[in-house]
């Protein structure tokens, strides 16, 4: 029963996402109220890694109105929060393979805590975003020929 907050849909047209992850994030109260109006936008940003940490990038979280001179930078850097053997899996995993963190869901869990869905994922060469579409198009389609017959 999780609200969503925001869901970078374009990371499935660019990349095959593989495996995903829930992280935590560290944030200042004003992201959180900016959050709660729904107000937030990761389609253009990326997971890095700091060091022995990950960080999300460029990901948008407008000020909060009402904070006045209290605000918050609205594109800073926000810490992501693992556990030490996911850090390292997830890393490895980046600088090695080549694979790339994408952060695919920002969304409130069950106990109001703002979790974002983080997805190790390998790029997709033009032919496969251009099968990807040609699948997508063809399932709509089944669904469209189902319908008018039943």
């Amino acid at each position: 029963m999780s609200k969503l907050i925001a869901e970078n849909r374009r990371a499935r047209f660019d990349y095959f996402l593989e495996e995903r992850l829930e992280a935590g994030i560290m944030l200042t109260g004003t992201e959180v109220k900016a959050l709660r109006e729904g107000r937030a936008n990761i389609a253009e940003s990326y997971v890095g890694v700091q060091g022995r940490d990950l960080a999300l990038i460029n990901a948008n979280i407008p000020e909060y109105g009402p904070a006045n001179r209290f605000n918050h930078e609205p594109r800073r850097q926000r810490k992501l929060l693992l556990h030490r053997k996911e850090l390292d899996k997830f890393i490895s995993a980046a600088q090695r393979e080549g694979r790339t963190l994408v952060p695919t869901k920002l969304y409130f869990n069950d106990k109001g805590l703002v979790k974002l869905e983080v997805a190790l994922a390998k790029g997709k060469k033009a032919h496969d975003k251009r099968a990807t579409e040609a699948d997508r198009d063809w399932k709509r389609e089944q669904g469209r020929l189902m319908r008018d017959r039943g």
